[in-house]
């Protein structure tokens, strides 16, 4: 119970300062405080985004982002668990080897690579994608191998001893063990992904909430731009959220945990 009521107080302590943020935002332009034409008043673009949104431009913006955004990190988590497995798990002598190569290219930002991209997969969906993919696999690749490294092991070794398979241990042991730290890197690939979405849709793109920010700014359209950020904001929120949901559904252990606490 006493959980509960302290994840209700987190919760009002960060309602009001959202709330707080969109008060100030609406009042100091209407006040001149700031300049709005710079920084127009949360309504008016509210009002633009309303527009956008009856008109159905933001949906097809918001659509090509989304697609953009999960199939890049569809494919880092596609290649980054794996692979982590391996390293973490497997060959734990490779993975300490190639440690300080995969630091150096983990600190690489995508957006410099971007040329490349290019040259490999043409102005299209490919370089978008993959600069999304080269931000994302990074988190997830690093927090995957920590989750197996942080699994205690006397548990493999008390499973080896009793006969059980690698396949009993994977799904028995590892995977759980090491499941809240992937979901971490997952949700830190995520914000890296909308982080790279904007540079990954400037270049190329006819669609996409990056390429409507980009496009409201090159044109003075500031109310659409803002409109374009917000959409970016609450898309990337809910992913996130959708994550933590997921994770409470896949590891049901941590939420009987909460439960009992």
């Amino acid at each position: 119970m006493l959980a509960y009521i302290q994840e209700f107080q987190e919760r009002l302590i960060n309602l009001s300062g959202i709330v707080t943020f969109f008060a100030l935002w609406e009042i100091l332009p209407r006040v001149g405080v700031i300049d709005g034409q710079f920084i127009p008043p949360l309504s008016v673009v509210l009002q633009t985004l309303w527009a956008l949104a009856a008109d159905g431009s933001i949906f097809l913006h918001i659509a090509a982002s989304l697609q953009r955004t999960l199939i890049g990190l569809a494919l880092a988590v596609g290649i980054g668990i794996p692979g982590g497995f391996l390293l973490g798990g497997v060959y734990p002598q490779l993975a300490r080897q190639l440690r300080p190569l995969l630091r150096m290219l983990g600190q690489i930002n995508g957006f410099s690579l971007f040329p490349i991209f290019i040259l490999f997969f043409g102005i299209g969906e490919g370089a978008k994608v993959s600069i999304i993919f080269w931000s994302s696999i990074w988190p997830v690749l690093f927090t995957t191998i920590a989750g197996i490294k942080q699994i205690d092991p006397l548990f493999v070794k008390s499973a080896w001893s009793m006969g059980a398979s690698r396949a009993v241990i994977f799904w028995k042991i590892l995977l759980p063990g090491a499941a809240p730290v992937i979901f971490t890197g997952v949700r830190t690939g995520a914000a890296h992904a909308f982080l790279m979405l904007m540079a990954a849709e400037v270049i190329g793109a006819s669609a996409g909430l990056g390429w409507l920010i980009h496009n409201s700014a090159i044109n003075g359209v500031i109310p659409r731009l803002f409109a374009g950020v917000i959409s970016i904001a609450v898309l990337g929120a809910a992913i996130t959220y959708a994550l933590h949901y997921l994770e409470d559904i896949v590891i049901d252990w941590k939420a009987a945990y909460k439960n009992e606490g």
